[in-house]
């Protein structure tokens, strides 16, 4: 039975990667593969890509989802946005000294008010909220709030946080925090990669403020993940056919694109459309869509550890990550990368 501490390591303060990289693709890479492993640059992935492979990349946009304000009584607060439902309503997470209680009202930036409902979620962690009147949430949060950097990156977001925590390819806002794994590319490097025959395809996921959220329990079969909201294009699901017609190798670039993925294939057959899924991966998985993995590295204890364990074995990431601290790479969202093949003996 797999437990929390499966998943443990210890990783020295100063490898958390507090800045990104002078440039998007010169962070370093390591490569994972079947029998092998390899320390390169992210730089040279043209040339570890076959023409005919696909790479699926997720195209969300991280929204200003951190705002700060007050309760009507006086309390001080901090409110992350963990999704937006529709113009006038969200759910978030509220840090006071003391939680509001449903029908009170908080004023976020002395610029507008929300109305708070219901707690919600797994162990009810968020608040249900409703903006008053006609406005629209998403023009407000993207005019008052503040980028939400991840809560190990320890200074405040800055502007040039601003361009390099999206992606060059992020299109549709409603993540509260960036794909990673995408934010090595830039637009050369996307070319680069088309000018050499493999095919570009796109997803969206909107990651929530649950991806930070710790393991709360010690057996890992009574944790329940957040779910998040994705959509996959059919375009993407006819590339995908392609790719296995013509004997290429699906690349998914990230754990959220990969999450997407094999959550539209749970039926045994991929499916496009949007959804939502709370798909939790751990060794033991029987991967349907994916065959090599794009990720930064990641959180002791956390789901995604346990998603690339479950995705190329668990003693060979637990391998692969004493490398890595050894070998000083840089870790977490603007840290470096691995490209992972799966085991040709994985099921």
């Amino acid at each position: 039975m797999l437990t929390l501490d499966d998943f443990d390591f210890h990783l020295p303060p100063e490898l958390i990667a507090q800045h990104p990289t002078a440039e998007r693709t010169a962070s370093r890479l390591l490569h994972l593969a079947d029998k092998s492993r390899h320390d390169r640059q992210f730089a040279m992935l043209p040339q570890l890509v076959e023409p005919g492979d696909l790479l699926v990349f997720n195209d969300t946009r991280v929204i200003r989802a951190r705002l700060f304000g007050r309760k009507e009584s006086g309390g001080q607060i901090e409110l992350m946005i963990e999704r937006i439902v529709d113009r006038r309503h969200a759910v978030a997470q509220i840090r006071a000294s003391k939680s509001p209680k449903a029908g009170s009202r908080i004023i976020l930036e002395n610029a507008f008010t929300l109305t708070v409902g219901g707690r919600t979620g797994e162990q009810a962690e968020f608040f249900a909220l409703e903006l008053p009147g006609d406005g629209d949430l998403y023009t407000l949060i993207e005019q008052y709030g503040r980028l939400p950097l991840p809560p190990y990156i320890t200074h405040a977001a800055k502007p040039d946080d601003e361009a390099r925590y999206q992606t060059v390819f992020a299109r549709h806002a409603g993540a509260v925090a960036a794909p990673t794994a995408g934010l090595h590319f830039d637009e050369a490097l996307l070319k680069q990669l088309a000018e050499c025959g493999a095919e570009l395809a796109w997803l969206t996921l909107h990651v929530g403020a649950g991806t930070f959220q710790p393991v709360r329990v010690h057996k890992l079969a009574e944790h329940h993940m957040h779910s998040e909201r994705f959509d996959i294009p059919p375009a993407t699901v006819d590339a995908i056919a392609r790719t296995r017609a013509r004997g290429g190798r699906v690349i998914a670039v990230g754990t959220t694109s990969l999450r997407a993925l094999e959550a539209a294939a749970q039926g045994g057959e991929l499916r496009a459309g949007a959804a939502e899924t709370a798909i939790f991966i751990t060794p033991g998985y029987r991967f349907r869509v994916v065959d090599r993995l794009i990720t930064n590295f990641h959180l002791p204890k956390s789901t995604l550890l346990m998603l690339v364990s479950a995705f190329a074995g668990t003693e060979r990431i637990r391998a692969a990550y004493l490398h890595a601290v050894a070998e000083g790479y840089r870790f977490f969202s603007y840290g470096d990368a691995m490209l992972i093949e799966r085991p040709n003996d994985a099921a």
